[in-house]
């Protein structure tokens, strides 16, 4: 919905009763805007719609927010009972997570609202599941979805914003219960929708993100809570673990690095593993696992590492020459809101339709986490008039 979508009548009406609340004439209120009384007559009584530009200038002389004044109810999103419906009905940690997804949709809606914007949705065409071997229909899905998107083999190193700006996914990033890896949930109306494990390392974020990514694609109508303590057979959940492998780490591609890497080599090594690793922003198992399933290492060649010591961060340290991130449950969230929400919130301050504090409550934040996420888009300072503008 857009302020051109509501009814001029009942904007009309508030701003009379935001007037009269205030102890302002018509006769006032059209002075200090500057234009007709029957112009303003017009405005309260729905004939004339009222710009935006004017309800920001009649809200700061009445002495309240552009937010009372074109506030709808609430977006009618409620995503909790559609995840009750899951196996995982009884599970609190779902619920919570469900229910602060469904809050932070409905939060980004209203942003959209009062904005004027329209959110566009660019998801993947729906390719359902066919009989036979759905591991293999997964690896084709997630080649021909590079392809439309023009990503060809070439690693993906930022999942979020790719979902986020080339998809039209609302995607939000949230400290969870860490058996809780993630949530995907389709709704008319504001399409898919993913909340990842802000405790999670960034790798595990991303194999998540694809992971959910493949239920939009096979079947975007049934939610899905993605966890990392569980192990479910089921043709959907091997078709979306085996659409994450194939998106992130292309088998071609794969090979072709791997030859690369151990050339002249007798051995495979942890450097090898961190090397690759890092060149496709996975876990170190995750790419090992991907090697043993195109068969470039031995089955079992993980549980080898895992068995004499592991790969560790300081090993990888080492071999990269730079900071490793630190184990996932001592790490902070890490930018709570996505770029496009934090630019939706830092214009909706700007324009002062929210305050500081109606955008905290509305995003879960706290202020001082919102103050970062408001310095961080604001770099242009006071030269905001000097900018170019944008054709409208």
């Amino acid at each position: 919905m857009t302020l051109q979508s509501i009814d001029p009548v009942d904007v009309g009406a508030r701003l009379r009763a935001a007037r009269e609340a205030a102890g302002l004439t018509q006769t006032d209120a059209a002075t200090d805007l500057r234009v007709a009384r029957t112009t303003l007559v017009a405005m309260e009584q729905g004939r004339r719609r009222v710009r935006i530009d004017e309800i920001q200038h009649l809200a700061r002389l009445y002495g309240t927010s552009v937010n009372a004044v074109l506030r709808c109810e609430a977006a009618h999103v409620d995503l909790v009972p559609r995840f009750r419906k899951l196996s995982t009905a009884n599970d609190e940690a779902a619920e919570r997570a469900a229910r602060l997804l469904t809050d932070l949709v409905r939060a980004e809606v209203e942003l959209e609202n009062l904005l004027g914007v329209t959110r566009t949705h660019n998801h993947p065409p729906a390719r359902p599941l066919l009989p036979g071997d759905v591991r293999l229909q997964a690896e084709n899905d997630a080649i021909a979805l590079r392809q439309w998107l023009g990503l060809g083999l070439a690693p993906v190193h930022d999942v979020i914003s790719l979902l986020e700006l080339e998809l039209g996914v609302r995607v939000y990033v949230r400290p969870l219960d860490s058996r809780v890896s993630g949530l995907f949930a389709y709704e008319d109306g504001v399409g898919a929708c993913i909340l990842l494990n802000a405790k999670h390392p960034r790798e595990r974020q991303a194999q998540t993100g694809v992971h959910e990514l493949g239920h939009l694609t096979s079947r975007r109508q049934t939610p899905d809570v993605c966890r990392f303590d569980q192990h479910d057979d089921s043709r959907e959940e091997r078709y979306a673990n085996a659409f994450g492998r194939a998106f992130l780490t292309p088998a071609r591609t794969v090979t072709v690095r791997f030859q690369d890497l151990t050339a002249g080599a007798s051995r495979f090594t942890r450097r090898h593993v961190i090397l690759l690793a890092h060149a496709f922003g996975v876990s170190r198992e995750a790419i090992v696992r991907r090697l043993e399933e195109l068969g470039l290492v031995k089955r079992g060649t993980w549980d080898w590492f895992e068995a004499h010591g592991g790969i560790t961060n300081e090993q990888a340290r080492q071999v990269l020459g730079e900071p490793v991130a630190v184990e996932p449950d001592s790490r902070e969230a890490q930018r709570p809101v996505s770029l496009r929400l934090g630019l939706l919130a830092a214009e909706a301050q700007r324009r002062e339709l929210l305050s500081e504090g109606q955008l905290a409550r509305l995003l879960r934040l706290d202020r001082v986490e919102l103050r970062r996420i408001l310095d961080a888009a604001d770099i242009d300072g006071n030269d905001t008039n000097g900018l170019p503008k944008l054709p409208r």
